[in-house]
């Protein structure tokens, strides 16, 4: 799997992507990520990705000519490009799993007041939101999706069962986890955990992710 980020901060994204899991997916070369600086698509001396938007308003928009230069560039027919946006589909669990399928991805980060209309109605194939929110800039949501897809890849974490057993992918909230001591300041593991009894642990997990769900997120239930 291919994934390039295009970021006027590639590093932002760069950095938290180098590191534990996501890191040694790169160097085990089950994925390639790279992040790229859209300035280094601008033409003139001043490296110019940004101007004031048409009609007035406050802020800064991405320009058209750096932005398709990039995409145009690095796309190919196996690509899907995505703009990381506060205005786009919300990422979920669902939307990784369908991801981690795509062969190439490039995620375009918006900055400032977001980007020029003809990019989103001309050049990219969808938008996405990791939350009902605003951040400073679209490369801190691309390493959250980046992560997010690629520990699903075969061999991304120490345990294959490790993702399908994670909150969300069984459409249920993940029930509790506990380690050693069996006992620490009066509480203690719960006893069917120490009991041996795989049909009974699976119980007790299934009906403690679903107390869970129910108590902190309800919505989760809806459609079940």
């Amino acid at each position: 799997m291919h994934i390039d980020i295009l970021s006027l901060f590639p590093q932002i994204a760069a950095a938290p992507l180098a590191e534990s899991m996501i890191g040694k997916a790169q160097e085990r070369g089950l994925v390639t990520i790279r992040s790229h600086n859209l300035r280094d698509w601008t033409t003139d001396k001043h490296r110019t990705t940004d101007d004031t938007p048409y009609g007035g308003s406050q802020g800064m928009v991405l320009k058209c000519e750096p932005v398709f230069a990039a995409v145009e560039q690095l796309r190919t027919a196996e690509s899907r490009v995505l703009l990381m946006s506060p205005a786009g589909r919300p990422f979920t669990q669902r939307t990784a799993e369908e991801l981690v399928k795509v062969p190439h991805l490039i995620l375009l980060c918006g900055h400032y007041e977001g980007v020029d209309q003809r990019v989103i109605d001309h050049l990219i194939d969808g938008e996405l939101s990791i939350g009902d929110y605003v951040l400073t800039n679209g490369a801190l949501a691309a390493a959250v999706v980046t992560d997010a897809i690629v520990r699903l890849l075969p061999g991304a974490l120490g345990d294959a069962q490790s993702a399908p057993d994670d909150s969300h992918s069984s459409g249920l909230l993940e029930f509790p986890h506990y380690t050693r001591p069996v006992e620490f300041r009066g509480w203690r593991v719960p006893d069917v955990l120490l009991s041996g009894h795989h049909a009974e642990i699976a119980k007790w997990r299934h009906a403690r992710a679903l107390e869970k769900t129910r108590r902190i997120r309800p919505d989760l239930l809806a459609g079940q």
